[in-house]
């Protein structure tokens, strides 16, 4: 019997037998518990025994297994990960290695094994729950953590198993997009060793570069192009600026989330200077976030990229990610009103809402609007809601009531509600959902942080079928008609599905890798709480 079928045999014992001692008369002695299967005899008092694992080991009759050779080439290519090998000793264990392997004491070797084993433990936690705690950073996601014992169980079971390696790559093999990431990682690490790509491109003339224009830098566009997959291989060298690399430029724009018009600007330009090593770091921090972002627990899921301005909505089934719905959104003003990065589950859907109107919009830009054309609050269909009723007059109490916390401003269903037509409830503490927008001409904008914090969805109807695809009566039609009843109408969703407010500035789409800007400096503050952890274990600021 493995280590691995001994433990959930002794699990599912501890069940069985906790079941049948409940179960028992209280006046008669519980008898010893048999697993027919295995013959293995559970005691009744096994609630009452503790269990202690076996201690990992990579030594066997004073040798090296050699599975201890692979750990310690996972942690010397710990940097396929975006992990520096530096942050596991690994010049230390090699120096080790080397002694062990010939000839060692037995203090050495013990040495050796616990070092192994204390680095290997980091490295397993470090794939699954990331380095950085996402709470350190303000993301608050209920990932559970993977500990200590979860990970010398892991190994444990890995080195049993004889099948190490191919654990460790188990480990982030059903995480969306990584293993997509891990090749980007490699890409730029190559196109980091190419001259060219560090040297800035030359000044554009006026100050831009549009179809016609001879430009000097031509040559070096056009080989940065090439480098980058923006265009072919054999695109021959020319001095205009003309509709072969301005196709290059908009394939360049469109993977870089800028308005894809084939003018080379200051936007433009400053991305193709951007240096490999910059996207090096860039790609080692999405990959971070996506190690403790919760995108692959239950059956369902929806999940808003905020700086790529998508959501995308899929069934979890085998570890991976199927029937992908996908749309634009609108989020949170970049740093003055952005939208707050954590996971919830959507539990109800209201249809024709009202929006009652947060204070702080009330206070910054509703009642001084209302002061100064007090008709704008029946043209937009707000109404005060007071102790004493519902009422349209613009007048100081009122005002002074909604100022005081004693009132408040909301906006009723309808064509002009900021709402739009539905919106999707996940119970926060933000007062952050998803809703509609009759505002539909902004999802055209490429860059799309726009609103007060919460997400606009350009198909409604469509994640609503997604949301209640186990409520059958809500049909399109169903869903269509409700939301324009203009009458406010609430439902239960009966399996709530968890929603994820993500971010991540690196996306690899249809084999191509594209770079979004870190609209809420999320990728900085990351790197510098990794820099700082990296300072605390003495490695250099360059890791």
């Amino acid at each position: 019997m493995t280590f691995s079928t001994m433990l959930s045999a002794v699990s599912l014992s501890f069940v069985l037998a906790a079941t049948a001692q409940a179960q028992a008369p209280q006046d008669k002695e519980t008898a010893p518990f048999t697993i027919p299967e295995n013959g293995i005899t559970v005691p009744p008092d096994l609630g009452n025994v503790t269990f202690e694992l076996p201690a990992v080991s990579w030594i066997e009759n004073g040798r090296p297994i050699d599975q201890a050779e692979d750990a310690l080439e996972l942690l010397a290519t710990a940097d396929r990960h975006g992990l520096d090998p530096r942050w596991f000793h690994i010049s230390q264990l090699k120096s080790q290695w080397g002694r062990i392997s010939y000839a060692a004491s037995a203090e050495e070797t013990a040495n050796f094994d616990r070092e192994l084993t204390t680095q290997m433990r980091t490295y397993v936690k470090f794939l699954k729950n990331g380095r950085i705690s996402p709470s350190l950073i303000k993301n608050r996601y209920s990932k559970p953590i993977f500990s200590d014992a979860d990970a010398d169980l892991f190994l444990t079971r890995a080195i049993s198993n004889g099948n190490l390696k191919a654990s460790v790559k188990a480990l982030t093999d059903s995480i969306p997009m990584y293993n997509s990431l891990m090749q980007a990682l490699a890409v730029y690490r190559e196109l980091q060793k190419k001259p060219g790509m560090d040297q800035p491109l030359p000044a554009l003339p006026g100050g831009k570069l549009t179809e016609g224009q001879p430009y000097n830098g031509m040559p070096a566009l056009i080989e940065r192009l090439v480098l980058l997959g923006d265009l072919p291989e054999d695109t021959p060298a020319r001095p205009i600026y003309d509709d072969t690399i301005i196709a290059g430029i908009k394939s360049f724009q469109q993977r870089h989330g800028l308005e894809p018009d084939g003018v080379i600007g200051k936007g433009t330009l400053a991305q193709l200077n951007t240096r490999p090593i910059d996207r090096i770091r860039q790609i080692q921090i999405s990959m971070e976030r996506l190690r403790w972002t919760p995108l692959m627990e239950g059956e369902r899921r929806i999940v808003v990229n905020v700086p790529e301005f998508v959501l995308r909505a899929y069934h979890i089934r085998n570890q991976k990610a199927e029937n992908l719905i996908e749309m634009k959104v609108i989020v949170g003003k970049s740093f003055n009103t952005s939208t707050p990065l954590f996971d919830g589950a959507v539990s109800k859907i209201e249809f024709s809402p009202y929006w009652n109107v947060p204070i702080s919009i009330s206070r910054g830009e509703l009642i001084p609007r209302l002061r100064r054309d007090p008709s704008y609050m029946e043209k937009q269909g707000f109404e005060f809601v007071t102790q004493s009723g519902v009422s349209q007059n613009v007048s100081e109490d009122n005002i002074s009531a909604v100022l005081n916390g004693q009132a408040r401003i909301r906006q009723r269903p309808g064509p002009k509600n900021a709402l739009g037509d539905i919106k999707f409830i996940f119970p926060n503490n933000e007062a952050i959902y998803l809703h509609h927008t009759p505002s539909t001409r902004l999802f055209d904008r490429t860059r799309r942080d726009l609103s007060h914090g919460c997400i606009r969805v350009e198909e409604p109807v469509r994640l609503a079928q997604f949301v209640l695809e186990k409520q059958p009566q809500w049909t399109a039609d169903a869903i269509q008609k409700a939301m324009t009843a203009k009458k406010s109408k609430t439902i239960n969703v009966l399996e709530p599905v968890p929603v994820v407010l993500g971010y991540s500035t690196v996306v690899v789409k249809n084999n191509k890798i594209h770079f979004f800007a870190d609209i809420y400096g999320q990728d900085k503050i990351l790197d510098n709480a990794i820099k700082k952890m990296a300072a605390s274990r003495n490695i250099p600021p360059a890791s």
